[in-house]
């Protein structure tokens, strides 16, 4: 997707500011050099000496940090040497202050290259945790293709409390999307038990109804291993799909979650909502209601869409919520495939909500060759 000119604008301007911030630290020493040359010999350029190996420190290597710190001092030194006060007590001073704060900002460079080295290392660890907890889906099974993404709401965070599956099947492809109620690591178990369990109910059981039931008990078994308030109040929000291979059907089981949306060659985009609303995981002491799959044509050529409520829920300046049935419609053939349309989406809910994420998002969508 090409950008807007502001976006260009934007980049350019981002691009601009690094720049005079490399460069920085010798326009400091430049500076100072000019400040100690044409100013009395009781005026001095040491402040802008001394900063300039203080904002190297973060930006450039321990090599160049040192670098910096010699310039400042050879630049001072050099200055005072050619007007004549090289050997004063005032002139000692402010060598001994350069050199002391260049040797500081090592230090400080030491320490931001070690802190560097963590924050890459718990990143890949977030990554290795999310790839094994959500890992990516095949592309193609059968006559469908499949695309699926994650985005979380906090910054650095690779993993949250939303949760999509897909799993080839004796009685079909079977996909689940969900969002656990609450947030940190007691979400990102559920995840994982829920997903864990969807994997070996897809592959067991006879019918989409019996696995949203294995995925009841398996979230109620969670339930009673938390402690707190999240023993009594955790819930989550799913809905399952099943294709049945060679038949052009769709099948959900919804429990509160967004309904599904059908995007149709022709531009249409109809959601699937339940006829019977039910209850989220994790609700069943509020009372039982029996799942019910229904059943919905899916033609060639046709995606269906499966979301978290960071989609819909993301909000613009005024607070208008986005609205992915309204976005879609009337754009045939714009989503040739479904990665395509998951780029498309998440670009679009960014430019809504002005960049950034309110809450997670989870992104799955299938197309019918």
């Amino acid at each position: 997707m090409e950008e807007g000119p502001y976006a260009r604008v934007g980049g350019r301007r981002i691009s601009y500011a690094r720049r005079f911030v490399l460069l920085l630290p010798a326009l400091l020493i430049a500076l100072g050099g000019v400040y100690d040359y044409v100013t009395p010999a009781d005026f001095t350029g040491a402040p802008l000496f001394t900063a300039a190996p203080l904002v190297a420190a973060p930006l450039y290597s321990r090599r160049d940090t040192v670098l910096t710190g010699i310039a400042a001092l050879a630049v001072a030194l050099g200055v005072r040497i050619h007007l004549g006060v090289a050997f004063d007590a005032g002139t000692t001073t402010e060598l001994v202050t350069i050199a002391t704060v260049s040797v500081l900002a090592v230090l400080i460079n030491l320490l931001v290259r070690r802190t560097g080295e963590r924050l890459a290392s718990a990143r890949e660890i977030a990554e290795a945790a999310q790839r094994a907890v959500l890992p990516a889906p095949p592309e193609r099974i059968g006559g469908l293709q499949i695309a699926a993404r994650y985005e979380a709401a906090q910054e650095g965070a690779s993993i949250g409390g939303d949760l999509y599956a897909v799993q080839d099947s004796p009685h079909g492809v079977r996909l689940v999307v969900g969002d656990v109620r609450g947030k940190g690591m007691g979400a990102v178990a559920a995840v994982a038990v829920l997903i864990g369990a969807f994997r070996e109910a897809a592959e067991q059981e006879a019918t989409l109804e019996a696995v949203a039931q294995r995925l009841e008990r398996a979230l109620a078994r969670e339930r009673t291993r938390r402690d707190g308030t999240e023993s009594y109040e955790g819930f989550t929000t799913v809905v399952l799909a099943e294709l049945p291979l060679g038949n052009g059907v769709v099948r959900v089981v919804n429990r509160g979650h967004p309904p599904p949306l059908l995007l149709y060659a022709d531009g249409t985009v109809t959601p699937l909502l339940a006829t019977e609303p039910a209850l989220p995981l994790g609700m069943g002491e509020l009372g039982a209601w029996p799942d019910r799959a229904e059943e919905t044509g899916f033609p060639s050529g046709a995606t269906l869409l499966l979301y978290t409520d960071g989609l819909t829920e993301a909000r613009d300046g005024s607070g208008r919520f986005y609205d992915p049935e309204v976005r879609l419609a009337g754009r045939p053939g714009a989503f040739p495939e479904p990665a395509a349309l998951i780029d498309e989406l998440e670009a679009e809910v960014r430019r809504h909500s002005g960049g950034g994420m309110a809450d997670d998002l989870a992104l799955l969508a299938v197309r019918r060759s």
